[in-house]
């Protein structure tokens, strides 16, 4: 991956979003807007250009994609947009910031209809779980459901991100769509009572703290345990990943959350051709492969496997709540986690 060879663009990366973008065009180059952390799709892209010989300028953000993308209007730099949850995705067909993408043949064939905005807008590429990190020496049962972490006896043993981050605030909105607001709401309540700390720190944060003993349990995303067991650079992370099991949240009733990563063409893409063959690589079997085996995510490709370390977790039992119905609970989940003050921590 390259930074954007313009002035203005190279601004863009450095966070200097006063300025309008100019177009980015050149040959060979495509710039992706990205909600995906760089360590999860590098080695997509990485392969990408070494089989295209396309170069990948990446715009990383946390928040604020589809903002940026408006403010930067026609001339905005932007020629594919990777998203992290359907609620972003569908942030990004809402705001006006997509294209759609119809009759690609190459791209239909390789990513289910479900899994495709019927408009064409956007199109999912991996599916994660929403999981419990257990600890292997001080939590004994191997099964749990998300209802069940309201309950007393988990009080000071569980620990959880940002209750507004993205993934939290899915599972919340899962909930009020399963069980409806006021239960959510109580349900909110018990789990900030059970807190060990104050929410903090990304996922694999929890399994550090499950590891050093803060906590008992805690929420996390299922391709986060393979990254940390195959962790080079930080082998301490092992260290962490060997401390927990993985629990798949009501697998003998509605299944286990799930969410899932999407793409979308932007909407003034000025390398559209270039994005489109990104777009169609990264829904190929080939990108699929490298998703499951180095990203450790559910491929969406029929007849796609996991990798065996994610096999190893056990079998997911996906919720089939439409994703879309989950996405339309998220103001609301985002409301209650304010109300209860989640993110105050526990009381006392």
């Amino acid at each position: 991956m390259t930074s954007f060879k313009s002035t203005l663009a190279a601004a863009i990366l450095t966070g200097t979003s006063a300025l309008i973008a100019q177009p980015a065009l050149a040959d060979g180059e495509v710039n992706v807007y990205s909600y995906r952390q760089p360590d999860l799709i590098e080695p997509l892209l990485t392969r990408f250009t070494e089989e295209t010989g396309i170069e990948t300028n990446v715009l990383f953000l946390d928040k604020g994609l589809v903002e940026r993308i408006q403010a930067e209007g026609a001339n905005s730099p932007a020629d594919v947009i990777l998203t992290v949850d359907i609620a972003r995705i569908m942030e990004a067909k809402e705001g006006g910031v997509t294209q759609p993408v119809t009759n690609n043949k190459t791209i239909n064939k390789d990513i289910p209809p479900q899994f495709r905005d019927p408009e064409g807008d956007w199109f999912a590429l991996t599916t994660r779980g929403r999981v419990v990190y257990a600890s292997k020496d001080r939590v004994d049962q191997d099964k749990i459901t998300y209802e069940e972490l309201a309950d007393p006896k988990w009080q000071g043993k569980i620990c959880i991100r940002d209750a507004q981050h993205s993934y939290n605030i899915g599972l919340i909105a899962s909930m009020i769509a399963a069980h409806g607001e006021d239960y959510t709401e109580e349900w909110l309540s018990g789990l900030k009572n059970n807190l060990a700390r104050t929410p903090s720190g990304g996922d694999r944060d929890q399994a550090k703290a499950i590891f050093a003993g803060e906590c008992d349990i805690a929420l996390g995303n299922t391709y986060y345990v393979g990254l940390m067991q195959t962790n080079e650079k930080e082998p301490e992370q092992k260290d962490w990943a060997g401390a927990i099991k993985v629990l798949f949240p009501n697998t003998d009733d509605r299944g286990t959350h799930v969410n899932i990563s999407g793409m979308a063409l932007a909407k003034n893409a000025p390398n559209k051709d270039n994005a489109l063959k990104l777009m169609e690589f990264l829904a190929s079997g080939e990108a699929q492969k490298i998703y499951a085996e180095q990203v450790f995510e559910y491929p969406v490709m029929p007849g796609s496997e996991p990798s065996d370390i994610v096999k190893a977790f056990g079998t997911i039992k996906p919720d089939t709540l439409p994703l879309a119905e989950i996405a339309a609970n998220r103001k609301k989940a985002s409301e209650l986690v304010d109300k209860v003050g989640v993110n105050e921590g526990p009381e006392g």
